[in-house]
């Protein structure tokens, strides 16, 4: 098709309609926007938004991750995740500090007021997260976490 012709073209509504009703994309951001924002607000009172207590939860492992494993476990760019790193560091909740075997590995671990934040934050999460899967119908949880990790798994395997 010409540039001319492209230009002239249009996207008939139909095809709005359709992408609105049946794309995976668009509802599956749809319920994460919904979703961080009802953690938000529970989280709010401890100075914490959802994605901060994802990735202080993270890190409460016996043996500090590194930054790359981290990364990983939360879907981000290693970009990203450092950038949100940064507030957590200033607030003393977390440390950054390089793997004694190797140097240019960063490892990531709670600080005692992190552990602590963390032990404020779980009862919220947890009252939070049963009434969030009360609204879903029986077993609608567990369904969901299913077929979400079937799909990432699928696009990993597809798309790597």
């Amino acid at each position: 098709m010409s540039t001319e012709a492209l230009s002239k073209a249009i996207v008939p509504f139909e095809t709005t309609l359709l992408v609105r009703d049946h794309c995976l994309c668009l509802h599956a951001q749809r319920a994460a926007r919904a979703l961080a924002r009802r953690f938000d607000d529970a989280l709010r009172p401890l100075g914490l938004k959802s994605g901060q207590f994802s990735i202080l939860m993270s890190l409460n492992r016996p043996h500090p991750p590194t930054l790359g494993a981290v990364a990983e476990l939360l879907a981000m760019d290693r970009t990203t995740l450092t950038a949100n790193l940064k507030p957590l560091e200033r607030q003393g909740l977390i440390r950054v500090q390089s793997d004694q075997k190797d140097r240019r590995a960063r490892r990531l671990a709670l600080t005692a007021k992190g552990q602590s934040l963390l032990v404020q934050a779980v009862p919220v999460w947890k009252e939070t997260h049963a009434a969030v899967e009360a609204g879903l119908l029986p077993g609608g949880g567990d369904r969901l976490r299913a077929d979400l990790n079937a799909l990432v798994r699928h696009i990993e395997r597809v798309d790597p």
